[in-house]
């Protein structure tokens, strides 16, 4: 019989009828293969699924914030929504932010004022058995031998014969050469100067003078301490202008805490504030007054209006 030809249909057909057995052999065998894999094995876990935690039946504290203003986004919404979600002001991870940016400037401003007030205790020295004759004033003067005062502050119980004070240079080396005057007899008894272990606590900064007609002011004005409950502000007045000049302007305070009241004095001239120092001892009512330059002026009572 004669060989069919090559290029014949039946030949055709042939070769199509064996590659589509040769197909349906590979597609069992690859049936066959995949039937012995298990479909929970991990490499058929999609990473997005593997990534994230299974569903939880009740809410949690932990979920992440949900921004609603999300919803209804363009293109790109819900790119946006995790986004802003992440970073929503309520978030923990804004919270957390926010929380250590302010802790450590906190921390730094701490550090700040820790420095700041361990400077201003190297540069003080702490002044005890001080006469009660002495003022501030007096005594500035005479630490200032030692070097430039910064601040001078007398302290203790009014009913006491002796008092203490902080003095404050404004370097170390002041400070210093002022614990050689320990033992020194101010006024009636030898003091005793230590270096301090604590810093003058600064008057506020609102009551200071500001302008210059303030700065004037304070010239003119003295501190009384000291004054006996029983004395009235005319009293007060009186005593100082029979012995110092006019008075222009005049503050008497108390409470119900405190035995003795304080007063705020204001000469019509700074002579008469100078004058005032020297009654410093003196008896106004039936305890010794004491006076000495105040730091800040008179300032005048509020009128407190009524609300209707």
């Amino acid at each position: 019989m004669a060989a069919v030809a090559e290029g014949s249909p039946s030949a055709a057909a042939a070769a199509a009828a064996a590659k589509e057995v040769e197909y349906q052999a590979g597609v069992q065998k690859l049936v066959d293969l995949l039937s012995k894999l298990n479909p929970a094995a991990k490499e058929f876990v999609p990473s997005s699924a593997a990534t994230s935690p299974p569903p939880k039946k009740a809410l949690s504290a932990d979920a992440p914030v949900f921004d609603y203003r999300s919803i209804g986004a363009g293109n790109g919404g819900a790119k946006d929504s995790a986004t802003d979600a992440s970073f929503y002001i309520g978030s923990p991870q804004r919270r957390r932010g926010n929380g250590y940016i302010n802790q450590g400037r906190r921390r730094t401003i701490d550090r700040v004022r820790r420095a700041e007030r361990e400077d201003s205790i190297r540069r003080t020295v702490y002044v005890s058995e001080l006469d009660h004759t002495v003022t501030e004033e007096r005594l500035a003067d005479i630490f200032a031998t030692c070097g430039q005062v910064v601040d001078c502050r007398i302290c203790g119980d009014p009913h006491s014969v002796l008092r203490f004070a902080f003095i404050e240079f404004a370097d170390e080396e002041g400070a210093r050469t002022a614990l050689n005057l320990g033992g020194t007899i101010f006024g009636f008894y030898p003091v005793r100067v230590l270096p301090s272990k604590t810093a003058i606590l600064p008057v506020n900064p609102k009551f200071l003078p500001r302008t210059e007609d303030e700065k004037e002011m304070v010239m003119r004005t003295v501190y009384c301490t000291n004054i006996d409950k029983m004395v009235t502000q005319l009293d007060v007045k009186n005593f100082f202008e029979g012995l110092c000049g006019e008075v222009s302007r005049l503050r008497l305070l108390g409470d119900n805490v405190h035995s003795t009241r304080i007063a705020f004095v204001e000469f019509v001239h700074a002579e008469g504030a100078i004058m005032a120092l020297n009654c410093s001892g003196m008896i106004l009512g039936t305890l010794p007054v004491r006076v000495s330059p105040s730091k800040t002026p008179v300032k005048p009572r509020v009128n407190r209006v009524g609300s209707n």
